[in-house]
């Protein structure tokens, strides 16, 4: 089978695609994978920069969508079915041994590229959202980084949970893109800080979802509102912020991380529940996933390029 093997740390000018044996099942649901979706930790994993570093050589790739091959006994999956996957690493092969906990049942409508990019980052912001964030209906929801696979995801979380939703990008083609996904507002990151206040008539908003980083965490601050909540996803920005917490005071602010796949990993059968619920969003048409942008994985070097340099204007996935 083909594979998207690290061989060295070098960034994605170093991935070979290359030819492996199968895995066996060994308890696991082995699917055969139709794409797979890009995801900001496959970047950083490929040149050594994430969290968890994967002894080499390794498969990259965290999610997947296909068919299942085979299932072991006890397992609801059955062969045949349309499955989508998530996993710390390994899915960028054209067949995978996964954990049944970590395999979601993939509704008939749903295309194969769309679910290849559809648990990994909804599970995410529902996570961020109404287990860390506790979102109340009519609250307001600021999220940097709006027009990238979590931020869209957040937006059509927020919204569907009755939320209005402040989109923050850095570029008109971001913005056109998150116009698109539904947001109620769009501004430009420059001085965001100030547009949301005035947005919402000096009061600031509820929840900031970040998962840039970088510098703008003091602007976030600065832009919510009484006991409001800043969530931290990630750091696509490149640099990891400190928050002096004098500014956490007089506004009796929280800020709060997410870590979706350590919590589900921690506290099985959670994650299984999740996906129960943004289906149900989907299927009662509350949440209408946008198509991402396939590519062949042969082109997989160039995806991650264009990721490294911010030209990616929605969600990529690879085809096999």
């Amino acid at each position: 089978m083909r594979a998207v093997q690290v061989q060295r740390l070098g960034g994605p000018e170093a991935l070979r695609l290359v030819d492996l044996d199968e895995p066996e099942a060994d308890r696991r649901v082995l699917v055969d994978v139709v794409a797979g979706g890009v995801a900001w930790p496959d970047l950083l994993r490929s040149s050594g920069d994430y969290q968890q570093r994967p002894s080499l050589p390794f498969t990259l790739g965290a999610e997947a969508a296909g068919v299942v091959r085979s299932a072991p006994p006890g397992c609801d999956l059955v062969p045949g079915q349309r499955v989508a996957a998530v996993m710390g690493h390994g899915a960028w092969q054209q067949t995978v041994a996964v954990r049944p906990d970590d395999v979601y049942p993939l509704p008939d409508h749903v295309p194969m590229t769309t679910g290849a990019g559809l648990a990994l980052n909804y599970l995410t912001a529902h996570f961020a959202l109404m287990r860390r964030a506790r979102l109340v209906r009519g609250e307001t929801v600021l999220v940097h980084g709006a027009a990238g696979g979590v931020g869209i995801a957040t937006l059509h979380i927020a919204k569907a949970y009755g939320a209005r939703t402040i989109a923050v990008v850095s570029t008109q083609e971001k913005a056109a893109a998150a116009d698109a996904a539904g947001a109620h507002d769009v501004i430009l990151a420059d001085n965001f800080e100030t547009a949301a206040k005035r947005l919402t008539a000096g009061l600031g908003v509820d929840i900031v979802l970040d998962p840039v980083g970088g510098d703008r965490v003091t602007g976030s601050l600065r832009a919510l509102r009484v006991e409001g909540r800043l969530v931290v996803v990630g750091f696509t920005g490149g640099a990891i912020p400190s928050v002096k917490l004098n500014r956490l005071l007089l506004n009796n602010i929280s800020v709060m991380g997410v870590g979706w796949s350590a919590f589900m990993g921690a506290n099985p059968g959670v994650a299984q529940t999740q996906w129960a619920r943004v289906v149900a969003l989907i299927n009662a048409g509350k949440i209408c996933p946008i198509e991402p942008e396939p590519h062949p994985v042969e082109r997989v070097q160039d995806v991650l390029i264009a990721m490294r340099e911010r030209k990616l204007l929605r969600k990529a996935v690879i085809v096999f």
